[in-house]
């Protein structure tokens, strides 16, 4: 942002000979981002957290330069998701190292449902993942693994999960827009993803202009299965294909 100086007399003649340098300040050594999202459908690996309805999020990042962060992430999700409860919150703690082109984010995601009836679904998961960047293209390979838990359990017992996942983007030249593949896969049966191994991948283009991001992308997966709402009503295919739009605001 431009900033306006009004200076007279000695001021004037001290900020015209002062060093560059002392004009300049040192990066912070600890910087606070942070952003709400309006998405058409909230989408976990391909399925649909809400029903096929829209969502409301919120994030929050505290990093330090030296590459720890902890994070807050929000959404609203419908009761079938986790035994009645209204919202996912995401605790997450990592350490991000960018080497040139590279970038090395490692950490563990604890995922918190309140107003769960008292239910046994929260879940840790660790997660890392390695990506590079040559110009205006980055590709990225992930994995997020988590040990047996009760909260991923189906009848009561411990499930682990493990899942697995690439992306390729490219900005377009001399615009703001980027494209962005997504190809993932869940390897074990659990709570999260319906008893069911399955793939999931996405399409998304999204433009940037200062604090706003537009998006829309096509979500989809190889498989059909259906949400249950706790009050009854009309059960949907919540892995069915379908474009998603999105605005979301940063600071």
């Amino acid at each position: 942002m431009k900033q306006v100086w009004t200076c007279t007399g000695a001021a004037t003649l001290a900020l015209l000979t002062a060093p560059a340098a002392a004009q300049t300040a040192p990066p912070a050594p600890i910087t606070v981002t942070g952003g709400a999202t309006l998405v058409t459908d909230y989408r976990f690996r391909g399925l649909s957290q809400t029903d096929r309805s829209v969502a409301v999020q919120a994030t929050a990042t505290v990093q330090h330069r030296s590459g720890f962060y902890v994070s807050f992430w929000g959404s609203s999700i419908d009761d079938y998701v986790a035994n009645g409860s209204d919202a996912e919150l995401d605790l997450i703690g990592g350490y991000r190292k960018t080497f040139g082109g590279t970038a090395v984010d490692g950490g563990v995601l604890y995922y918190v449902y309140p107003h769960n009836g008292g239910a046994k679904t929260d879940f840790f998961e660790p997660y890392l993942s390695l990506s590079h960047t040559i110009g205006p293209v980055s590709a990225k390979l992930g994995g997020n693994v988590a040990w047996k838990q009760r909260g991923l359990g189906l009848t009561g017992d411990r499930r682990r999960g493990e899942y697995l996942y690439g992306e390729l983007s490219a900005g377009i030249p001399t615009t703001p827009a980027t494209l962005t593949g997504h190809l993932g896969h869940s390897f074990e049966r659990n709570y999260i993803t319906f008893g069911e191994r399955y793939t999931d991948w996405s399409v998304t283009a999204a433009v940037v202009v200062k604090q706003v991001t537009l998006g829309v992308a096509y979500v989809d997966t190889n498989k059909r299965l259906f949400s249950y709402p706790a009050g009854g009503g009309h059960n949907k295919d919540v892995a069915k294909g379908a474009v998603v739009g999105s605005v979301g605001f940063s600071f």
